[in-house]
């Protein structure tokens, strides 16, 4: 099947989406580094983020990949976007049940909420500069997920 034309992203939007992931990423982090809770506390949030990221670039990736005729089964495309609700209800619980602040809570929630969105812009742009620059490799190791 042919691939679509697709313009190469620019720089600005590159820099600001990979900017958004490290900002929303690390002030997250610093938070839990910072946090007065117990360790294992901060590893449940650890984790949440980094399932949370993985989970939010897959589904995109699995989208895109729809979108361009590769093949994607219907069992993955479902666990991808179950996974992101998953991490995202988690997250709720968790901060729900943690004995912040208000103000806190809202940092943690907009912070995870800010990584999940700048990982799915720096994907878009990554997989939108292998198209335009025709990258053949990429686009063959893409169709093998």
């Amino acid at each position: 099947m042919p691939v679509p034309q697709i313009q190469r992203p620019t720089a600005a939007f590159v820099g600001a989406s990979w900017l958004a992931l490290m900002v929303g990423s690390l002030a997250y982090l610093i938070g839990l580094w910072n946090a007065q809770m117990a360790l294992n506390e901060k590893g449940y949030y650890l984790t949440l983020l980094l399932y949370g990221l993985f989970s939010a670039v897959s589904l995109q990736k699995s989208v895109r990949d729809r979108l361009e005729g590769l093949r994607v089964t219907g069992l993955y495309f479902g666990l991808c976007w179950v996974s992101l609700g998953i991490a995202i209800v988690l997250l709720v619980i968790g901060l729900w049940n943690a004995t912040l602040g208000l103000s806190e809570k809202g940092f943690y929630a907009m912070a995870f909420l800010l990584s999940l969105f700048a990982a799915v812009a720096v994907q878009k742009n990554v997989r939108d500069m292998a198209l335009h620059d025709g990258d053949a490799d990429a686009m063959d190791r893409s169709a093998d997920f």
